[in-house]
């Protein structure tokens, strides 16, 4: 028993320390970069495939062959990701959501071109590089982490390697080469990333999809690390890999033991599930997707050529069409990316997973052996599937609440691999199963037929997601969450929906392309598959149906036509210059498009512009002018002097119901043993301006988001109307009357002002159909600016329509940060105006703001604070002339 204790601890020991190789390489990537290189697997397959070029296919030397690929070409690799990937996307700010997507296009594209030279089919005579003994692998391990340790700690490179981490401009005007930093930790990192594909190629399956796969799942251990501590990573590299090992000696009876089994054999996505949903996310910028611009509408000449497009199989034959019965199928699963990621702005990486189930439970439900439900018919089963998958969307969902960035990245994807391990992987679960198509559609044509009416009814609930109030509440919360949040939108709640939602249509084209391929394939819906359709969806546009369409059509097109990988080195090819483009390669094209239209629109002739007078009537047109005569001057952008909008109807004023006051009491707030807030007390009354001052580092803001709900106090309470709302969370609060507006601009840039500003009205405290207008006149925002796109207005308007989807909510209370914030004199003098006539209708007004003379123009009552704390309170006139004496 001891012997076999030891030979177990033996082989864990050296898969752990093939898994600490990986986590090093990951940390020390991700210390040197902040980006998570989703490539890593790739990256090591690539190298192991080298290596069995050099010296089984070529008869090289073994210890030639492995200085060649782990020396030069694993650095050389890394460095020049770093020097045409990633360091373009640095010069641009480095957007989480372009480095992201940056590097699962770097994965899509190594995995596409290894099929493409090695082919797709498990290679088993990959060479040795270290013995079998673990002992070896161990030391390997060991020594480079202290070995990083050693430089990171007490060397010149390790303190530029820190100073880069902390704050990369602060170094580079410190005199620090920050991309020397990031070269050398991209070359390190594509070291070990050899270094662990050639170790592991001879004990596992070396093919493009199994190895990559293989290595991403063990990146639990880097999570575990929180990115940063290399003897954490390698202690539970070590621990995973014994444990691993040791369950294999137990063998219980009954269903304990295929469970058993699943859990031991996969031992690190076990991990990597609770790293990704249970432990402190890795953080806390958004990793999404985001409309910088506004979104040009689709001509309606695509739509029709599209039409035409998926109509044309109908006319084919043989293998033709039986390929292109895959095309509906997998269009309606990438529907589901679009309507989570292009509309709800939440990156999913585990869409694969609800495909893969619901072909799975399709079969399942037709075959008779789901639990507890009778055989079904296939359309039946279908759609029972559909509705059994599309609740647990709520698993990526929910991590999604507390979640942005590579936290939500890290938590859909181990929710995608969990999946395929657990369950499409275990013979339990899909051993002889079968799945035909339903009755009466059982030929190609026939079924395909049935495909295109599903995907119209998958593209009409898409577009239905994209319209109204919930299309509306959906671009606010992809354009600007907190802004979203704070204009009413129930974000959380608008989250699951946009999974589930995302869930049921993944199970509904997941089954389609089961019942198209008459079989359930588990490797159609593994996790690797699933960031090829990310990728494709996102560099074809997110928020486009016809991109997704177009991906589908490209996938399977190219690689049904070409040999295998075509499809996915291209859309690599095309992930990877995301950062050559703003907004990524699909939206440069439509940019480049419009650019090239002919500016002179089309005019008729006189008979044509006969027949359209009679056919369709001229109409008044709706909106009004910028400047009217009489009226007063309107600006560049179209938009009137806020408080003085053009000549229109009567309107009555902004409707304020019950005043009601908003108090802080006693709040206390510490970051870290630092405290923000020290006891602060004050009440915001109804009919009165106050305000609050100090220097920076006071607690302003920090007193300010306690009030708004974005931050909860560590004690004290804070009261609306004598009602405790310290625990209510932003949305809330504004749906009691409690609006706000950002120090930096919170506008939605795809929606129009007028689009803006209905938000405000559909979240708000009521429901007053009248409440947009009211709004939009007040801020001089009536004229043809309402129809504008947020993106691109001036910062001034800008502010206006903040101000103006905060009034449309009808609030009791508002609180305003920094409102004057890039707003000219005249600006501020008429926003002075506004504010004391909101004040004076009974709405209760905050104002934080450094601009003293606006503060001694508007404020009833000043609260100076410095250190966390009010030092002085009273009448603006008698504070801020002590203030200005002092």
């Amino acid at each position: 028993m001891s012997s076999l204790t030891y030979d177990l601890t033996l082989a864990g020991l050296s898969v752990g320390s093939a898994a600490a190789l990986t986590g090093i390489g990951l940390i020390v990537t991700h210390r040197a970069t902040g980006v998570l290189n989703f490539a890593h697997g790739a990256i090591a397959m690539v190298c192991a495939y080298l290596l069995r070029q050099f010296t089984v296919e070529w008869g090289w030397p073994l210890a030639l062959g492995a200085a060649v690929t782990l020396l030069l070409v694993a650095p050389a690799i890394g460095m020049a990701l770093e020097r045409f990937v990633f360091r373009p996307l640095s010069v641009l700010g480095s957007d989480p959501a372009q480095t992201l997507v940056a590097s699962i296009g770097v994965f899509v594209l190594l995995v596409g071109g290894a099929a493409l030279v090695w082919g797709t089919g498990a290679r088993s005579d990959a060479p040795t590089l270290v013995s079998a003994d673990p002992w070896g692998q161990l030391a390997v391990a060991v020594a480079l982490a202290a070995g990083v340790g050693a430089v990171t700690r007490w060397t010149r490179f390790g303190t530029e390697l820190r100073a880069v981490v902390d704050d990369r401009s602060l170094a580079v005007l410190g005199g620090i080469d920050a991309d020397r930093v990031a070269a050398a930790g991209w070359a390190f990192g594509s070291f070990t990333a050899g270094l662990t594909g050639v170790l592991l190629a001879p004990y596992v399956r070396l093919d493009p999809y199994g190895m990559p796969l293989l290595v991403m799942e063990v990146m639990a251990v880097a999570v575990a690390a929180r990115m940063r501590s290399l003897p954490v990573a390698v202690v539970v590299a070590l621990g995973i890999g014994v444990t691993q090992s040791q369950l294999t000696r137990l063998h219980p009876a009954g269903w304990a033991e295929q469970l058993l089994q699943a859990v031991g054999a996969n031992l690190f996505v076990v991990a990597l599930l609770i790293a990704a949903l249970v432990l402190p996310g890795i953080g806390t910028r958004d990793a999404l997707p985001r409309t910088a611009t506004a979104r040009v509408a689709t001509p309606p000449g695509a739509w029709i050529v599209a039409v035409v497009l998926f109509l044309l199989p109908l006319g084919f034959a043989g293998s033709d069409l039986h390929t292109s019965v895959q095309v509906p199928a997998l269009g309606v699963v990438l529907l589901s990316l679009v309507v989570v990621t292009g509309r709800g702005g939440q990156i999913s990486l585990g869409q694969a997973a609800y495909a893969g189930l619901g072909a799975l439970f399709t079969a399942l439900l037709a075959a008779g052996r789901f639990p507890g439900l009778p055989r079904l018919p296939e359309l039946a089963a279908l759609a029972v599937a559909v509705l059994l998958v599309a609740p647990l969307g709520v698993l990526t969902g929910w991590p999604a609440i507390s979640r942005h960035g590579l936290a939500l990245a890290l938590a859909t994807f181990a929710v995608g691999v969990g999946v395929s391990r657990f369950v499409f992987a275990q013979p339990y679960a899909t051993s002889g199963l079968a799945l035909d198509r339903p009755t009466g559609f059982d030929g190609d044509r026939a079924y395909y037929v049935l495909e295109l009416a599903l995907l119209a009814a998958a593209l009409l609930a898409a577009n239905a997601l994209r319209r109204g109030r919930t299309g509306r509440a959906l671009a606010a919360m992809r354009d600007h969450e907190p802004g979203a949040s704070a204009a009413g939108v129930r974000v959380p709640a608008l989250k699951l929906t946009a999974f589930v939602a995302g869930a049921a249509l993944a199970a509904l084209g997941g089954g389609m392309l089961g019942m198209g391929l008459r079989a359930f394939d588990a490797t159609a819906y593994d996790p690797v598959r699933g960031l090829l359709w990310f990728a494709a969806v996102v560099v074809l546009g997110a928020d486009s149906v016809l991109g997704a369409l177009a991906a589908a059509a490209l996938l399977v097109g190219l690689d049904a036509g070409a040999r295998g990988g075509v499809a996915a080195a291209l859309i690599g090819v095309l992930a990877v210059l995301v950062g050559r483009f703003a907004g990524g390669p699909y939206e440069a094209l439509r940019t480049t498009a419009s650019r090239l239209r002919l500016r002179r629109r089309a005019t008729l002739t006189p008979l044509g512009a006969r027949v359209r007078r009679r056919l369709r009537p001229a109409e008044p047109s709706r909106a009004a002018p910028a400047q009217q005569p009489g009226g007063p001057p309107g600006r560049p952008d179209g938009t009137a002097p806020p408080g003085r909008a053009t000549p229109r109807r009567s309107l009555p004023p902004l409707e304020l119901t019950t005043p009601q006051s908003l108090s802080g009491r006693q709040l206390h707030v510490t970051y870290g043993g630092f405290t923000a807030l020290d006891g602060v007390s004050l009440d915001i009354r109804p009919g009165c301006v106050t305000a609050v001052v100090g220097p920076n580092g006071a607690g302003k803001s920090t007193l300010f988001h306690c009030l708004a709900g974005t931050l909860r106090p560590s004690s004290g309470k804070v009261l609306l109307g004598g009602h405790d709302i310290t625990r209510t969370a932003a949305h809330a609060r504004t749906r009691s009357g409690v609006a706000r507006t950002f120090q930096q601009l919170a506008v939605f840039p795809s929606l129009t002002v007028a689009e803006n500003v209905r938000v405000g009205a559909e979240q708000g405290r009521i429901a007053d159909p009248g409440a947009v207008e009211r709004a939009l006149r007040l801020l001089g925002l009536d004229g043809p600016v309402r129809a504008l796109p947020a993106a691109g207005l001036p910062t001034g308007t800008l502010r206006r329509v903040e101000l103006a989807r905060a009034l449309a909510g009808s609030p009791r209370v508002l609180l305003l940060d920094e409102p004057a914030a890039g707003l000219d004199t005249g600006e501020v003098t008429a926003l002075t105006r506004v504010l004391r006539a909101l004040a004076a209708d009974g709405m209760a007004l905050l104002v934080v703001e450094h601009d003293l003379d606006l503060v001694a123009d508007l404020a009833h009552t000043v609260h100076v604070m410095a250190a966390g704390r009010i030092v002085t309170s009273g009448p603006a006139d008698r504070v801020l002339e002590t203030r200005s004496g002092g």
